[in-house]
């Protein structure tokens, strides 16, 4: 039986209440499963950082972090993390900056993880690296002998070749996704840009449709849509209803209707597309003027990279500028709140609205919209609104699918939406909580992992995965026919 190992660029470790990312979501998932280690970056930085990595115990699983220099922290994660690999991979040229002293950062912090990580692996470990901040890491644990089975999985959307090539460094980037044995991308749409780097003179596909040769190796590739604890988020929501601050919220909307949006501050959010697409929808549909009120929460993120915090300025304005045109003095339209809530909360108040806004203009999947789908009652659903660049959008038909940039059509679909049939209503919610049913977080993981390693994940009991002594029951992790290997 190998051990787990989850490498990402910062670790988060389990706190009542809180409301983790998506990667944060799975890799505790999978690890309070099977078992494992956590390792990454601690959150802190120190001139002099600590030689060795410190490691915390919960449960079943080793939380191993590491600090990094101010300067050399800033130049890897907001400058080359930030500032050139995230717009290039949301298809942003325009947000795209390249300097060397940032590329360089970026090699050597992932570097200086291989280092730190090596001192804790054992030989049969199986690695699962994740997301964009860490592509160089396999390679470079190669280099440093380790031999276990090594996957990536990235949780972004990657790009066709066509704007990858606008990065200089663009085919050393494809070759250390290479060196993987197993690479995870969210959609077949990602896949297939990714297929569209290496399909080169010296690399092809085998006989086998997920193997890609190249360089005298075999890298297996595939589909994992990363998906949400469907049972879970079903029962916190229905919890949350008695929530002082859900009751508040429902309180205050006077017995108008609700329209919600849970966004991190991100121009890939489509944020700014969105506020204009609810301005034109209260002027082309003037009787929903003081019955509705759209709430979009979207806690600040990555305030040190310029881009960032021009959103916000535009997003005040635009919410500003909207509410002084719109509102009347028992009535505010848009509630703009930079702030987080908690897990729980959010639950609470996705479960309350009538409609859900996800409409982002490049996401790798948006799991806020299969939240929103758990949350909801079965038998009064609401409805969603899905950007089709959503990586979610493939399984989630049952949404009203509109272009984030079509403020016509997005008006309409929210029109639609607010005076949609009961019947209709839940016949789409049941598509839609069948597929996230069917690729919830725990089909996520097993299914790489299975493909990693050759071993099946049992799921264990829910209180052995929340807290307690859970030594007993921890998985057995069964041998299936080895696979392909691509080392």
């Amino acid at each position: 039986m190998r051990r787990l190992v989850c490498v990402s660029n910062r670790i988060s470790l389990p706190r009542r209440g809180a409301a983790p990312g998506g990667l944060a979501v799975g890799v505790l998932a999978a690890l309070q499963n099977t078992g494992g280690m956590w390792f990454g970056w601690s959150g802190e930085t120190a001139e002099v950082p600590s030689a060795e990595p410190e490691v915390l115990v919960r449960g079943n699983v080793r939380f191993a972090t590491i600090d990094l220099k101010p300067a050399e922290f800033d130049a890897y994660y907001n400058g080359y993390c930030n500032s050139t690999l995230w717009p290039l991979f949301h298809y942003f040229p325009d947000r795209f900056t390249h300097e060397e002293a940032q590329h360089d950062a970026y090699y050597a912090v992932n570097e200086q993880f291989a280092r730190q990580l090596a001192k804790l692996l054992k030989p049969d470990d199986a690695v699962w690296i994740h997301d964009y901040q860490l592509i160089p890491l396999g390679r470079c644990l190669r280099q440093l002998n380790f031999h276990g089975p090594i996957g990536f999985f990235l949780h972004i959307p990657f790009p066709h070749r066509q704007v990858l090539r606008v990065l200089p460094s663009y085919a050393e980037l494809v070759r250390d996704l290479c060196q993987y044995d197993l690479l995870g991308f969210q959609t077949d749409d990602d896949l297939r840009s990714f297929l569209s780097c290496v399909e080169q003179p010296e690399a092809r596909l085998s006989g086998q449709k997920d193997l890609v040769e190249t360089g005298g190796r075999s890298v297996r590739v595939g589909v994992y849509p990363i998906g949400v604890d469907v049972d879970a988020i079903s029962a916190a929501a229905a919890a949350a209803v008695s929530q002082d601050k859900v009751q508040r919220m429902t309180a205050s909307l006077l017995g108008r209707k609700l329209i919600i949006g849970v966004d991190r501050l991100d121009y890939s959010k489509g944020l700014t597309e969105r506020f204009a697409a609810f301005e034109q929808f209260l002027e082309s549909f003037p009787d929903n003027q003081g019955r509705v009120t759209f709430l979009q929460i979207a806690p600040l993120s990555r305030g040190d990279v310029n881009a960032y915090s021009e959103i916000r300025h535009a997003l005040e304005a635009s919410a500003g500028r909207l509410n002084g045109h719109f509102a009347e003095a028992d009535w505010t339209p848009i509630r703009y709140l930079n702030r987080n809530y908690t897990h729980a909360t959010l639950m609470g108040f996705l479960r309350a609205a009538q409609v859900a806004l996800v409409t982002p203009v490049r996401d790798g999947m948006n799991l806020v919209a299969k939240e929103f789908v758990a949350a909801q009652d079965p038998d009064d659903p609401g409805v969603l609104i899905l950007s089709p660049l959503a990586g979610a959008a493939p399984e989630l038909t049952g949404a009203l699918q509109v272009n984030p940039y079509d403020k016509r059509a997005t008006a309409l679909a929210l029109q639609t939406a607010l005076n949609m049939p009961l019947a209709e209503r839940r016949a789409r919610h049941e598509q839609m909580l069948g597929a996230v049913r069917e690729h919830d977080i725990h089909n996520w993981y097993g299914r790489f992992v299975h493909d990693l390693t050759g071993e099946i994940i049992r799921r264990r009991p829910m209180e052995a995965r929340d807290g307690g002594d859970v030594r007993d029951t921890v998985p057995q992790l069964m041998p299936r026919p080895k696979l392909l290997s691509a080392r």
